[in-house]
């Protein structure tokens, strides 16, 4: 019922920023948190970046102070603001979605996935 698609990857060189955007679509308009996480072959998925329902945000040590997650409620859309990017950001990026009903039915969604891929 809810699908999740992101976009704006893409080659960027070291110090350089990209905003990535997840679009959701379904029956619902609200999530209970959305995050960002990412991977690279040899390593397991990772959390980068989560904002909750009540707007509280954590971030991976590696990426504070550089990496900013937003929503935008009428869109139904989260981005992920990344500054100051370095080689080691390198990675397939995926948003994640908590649904209202994921206490109970463990509700969570996935989307497929946009390559960030920095250059030294």
């Amino acid at each position: 019922q809810v699908q999740l698609v992101e976009s704006g990857g893409g080659l960027v060189q070291a110090g350089g920023s990209l905003r990535l955007s997840c679009a959701a679509s379904g029956s619902i308009f609200s999530f209970n948190a959305m995050g960002w996480y990412r991977q690279t072959p040899g390593k397991q998925r990772e959390l980068v970046a989560r904002i909750n329902r009540d707007g509280n945000t954590n971030y991976a040590d590696s990426v504070k102070g550089r990496f900013t997650i937003s929503r935008d409620n009428a869109k139904n859309t989260v981005y992920l603001q990344m500054n100051s990017l370095k080689p080691e950001d390198t990675a397939a990026y995926f948003c994640n979605a908590e649904g209202v009903l994921y206490r109970m039915l463990g509700e969570s969604y996935w989307g497929q996935g946009t390559q960030v891929t920095v250059s030294s």
